[in-house]
């Protein structure tokens, strides 16, 4: 069989209709404006209506061609998940692509968690990723196509002081994505993630007060990114670029954390 010439072409996913969690802010928006960007109908939702109204209309009165649908969605919530799949089909005809990057976090030490701390992390990051994977992943199971992208965190492989909770919960994300790719391959159903290093989102500026205008994208030598680079991935992995990349979470984190080699003062 003749191989396959790569064009730029096959890093396009226009035509498709893509679901975003936690779209209001940062890594989703950018992942949302970058989609519509490419022609994908994509359907953004979180738990605030109000801030998503404002991405969703900011997308359709530019000129990306891509529509945009904002549609409320608390994702611990099975019942609330089932309706914002429905509405995506009901609205656009189908679910191409998912990317499950609602997740929550906040910090102390592990010793302070009470039970429901915890529960309350994991039921956002890995327990709604399961409810928004199960629902969509029938939709993309029946029409035997589709791509879901967990939007992860190097916590899941570094840990995260003051943060266990967090990190636990995305390291089980990493490995379901591994677990699901392998079964659902079958399906036709491509499964991959992304981990995220140290990205300036709205809630990184008011914790460290740095803002993304300050960031010289041009340097290679940097360890702090913007939600665009974000984007970027998560549209080579929703492209049929990527098509023999099943089961990887692809580390977007500037210059590899590695302890005690760089830059390490006593």
């Amino acid at each position: 069989m003749c191989c396959h010439t790569m064009t730029t072409t096959d890093y396009e996913v226009s035509g498709e209709t893509a679901i975003v969690t936690g779209a209001s802010t940062g890594i989703g928006r950018a992942i949302a404006e970058r989609f519509a960007a490419d022609g994908v109908d994509v359907v953004v939702c979180s738990r605030s209506l109000e801030d998503l109204e404002e991405v969703a209309g900011a997308i359709n009165d530019s000129d990306r061609p891509g529509t945009a649908l904002a549609v409320e969605c608390d994702i611990t919530d099975w019942d609330a998940v089932e309706a914002l799949a429905e509405a995506t089909v009901d609205e656009f005809g189908g679910i191409d692509i998912l990317v499950n990057n609602a997740g929550a976090s906040f910090q102390a030490p592990f010793e302070e968690f009470s039970q429901n701390a915890w529960r309350t992390i994991v039921d956002i990051n890995l327990n709604g990723t399961f409810n928004c994977t199960q629902v969509v992943g029938e939709y993309m199971r029946e029409s035997g196509s589709g791509t879901v992208i967990n939007i992860s965190s190097v916590a899941g492989r570094d840990g995260a002081p003051q943060m266990s909770h967090y990190a636990a919960s995305k390291a089980g994300m990493n490995n379901l994505t591994r677990t699901l790719a392998y079964e659902w391959a079958e399906y036709g159903v491509r499964v991959n993630g992304i981990m995220p290093g140290l990205i300036v989102t709205e809630g990184l500026e008011s914790q460290m007060g740095i803002s993304a205008d300050e960031i010289d994208l041009e340097e290679v030598d940097r360890q702090i990114g913007v939600p665009d680079e974000i984007a970027s991935v998560a549209q080579f992995l929703a492209s049929p670029a990527s098509k023999y990349i099943l089961g990887e979470t692809v580390t977007v984190e500037g210059v590899p954390r590695i302890a005690r080699t760089r830059h390490h003062e006593e």
